[in-house]
């Protein structure tokens, strides 16, 4: 498409404008890494909102419509309620409000796993819906088959190993996996599997570094980290938790700024100004003319 919509910051309405840039894609991500080695680092944030999108747009070169949107948006305890109207509203917005990166959605708890063509299914449903150019799902070799079959069938599919939060009822937390020689060597294989499959990118997240350094000299694709090394070919993180929206900040989390407090006193303020009847002035009322 030659346009992309833009929030107009003035009026806080979505215009067609004319795109800045052609959009990045999923081959020139893949080819970021050649013979082993990425020189420049692939950036990717979470992103859930059409403004969001359009604030972290020009810093990354891909943004992920994370299922983690049922905890950040929606309150939910896990990742696992989330639905895929919700992935795909989340999705079109995203897409909307970006121009320059890959977008990239989650495929939700439920939607995938039964079998390839299930996962067909909801894979074509989203991209159809949103217009973002790929999908991610969780699970390693387990999973390679659908992997295959999506991506010999025009579906570009990024994987994720190691800590897969859609599986926390098996796993039984979050606690960072790979501490065990066998765990360790399934991650390792279950990455490879992933990359044998035609998987163009694999989140590697919550696990110990010498094994997301393995994992990512083992494949031949991106590996992007989140929990697990700099030596990764990307990062990845939760926007909310890196600007501090929240109170709790994962280990694995820098907190760049503290948003949350910035955004509690602007509100304070709001309030205190209305109910000293301050707010609004003249500045913000319609006056008689003449």
């Amino acid at each position: 498409m030659s346009t992309t919509f833009q929030l107009d910051t003035s009026t806080s309405r979505a215009n067609p404008t004319p795109q800045p840039m052609k959009r990045l894609t999923v081959p020139r991500i893949r080819a970021r890494k050649t013979d082993g080695v990425t020189e420049d680092p692939l950036v990717m944030l979470t992103a859930y909102t059409a403004r969001q999108a359009q604030l972290l747009d020009a810093h990354c070169d891909l943004l992920l419509v994370g299922d983690s949107l049922g905890q950040v948006i929606y309150g939910l305890p896990s990742t696992i309620p989330v639905t895929m109207e919700m992935m795909a509203n989340h999705g079109a917005a995203v897409v909307r409000g970006s121009y320059h990166s890959v977008v990239v959605i989650d495929m939700p708890f439920g939607s995938y796993e039964a079998s390839r063509e299930q996962a067909f299914d909801s894979a074509a449903r989203l991209l159809k819906e949103t217009g973002a150019a790929a999908v991610k799902l969780e699970g390693g070799a387990a999973m390679a088959p659908t992997v295959e079959f999506l991506n010999t069938r025009g579906v570009p599919v990024m994987g994720h190993v190691g800590l897969t939060p859609q599986a926390v009822n098996v796993l039984g937390g979050y606690a960072a996996r790979g501490r065990s020689d066998a765990e360790a060597d399934k991650i390792v294989s279950d990455a490879k599997a992933l990359d044998e499959a035609g998987a163009f990118a694999i989140v590697v997240e919550g696990v110990v570094e010498p094994i997301a350094i393995a994992v990512t000299e083992a494949v031949s694709c991106p590996t992007i980290g989140i929990g697990a090394s700099a030596k990764c070919d990307g990062q990845v993180l939760v926007t909310d938790d890196m600007l501090g929206m929240f109170e709790r900040v994962p280990r694995f989390v820098k907190r760049y700024e503290n948003i949350a407090e910035i955004i509690e006193k602007t509100v304070a303020t709001y309030a205190s100004e209305v109910r000293a009847r301050s707010f609004p002035g003249e500045e913000q009322t319609y006056q008689p003319k003449g």
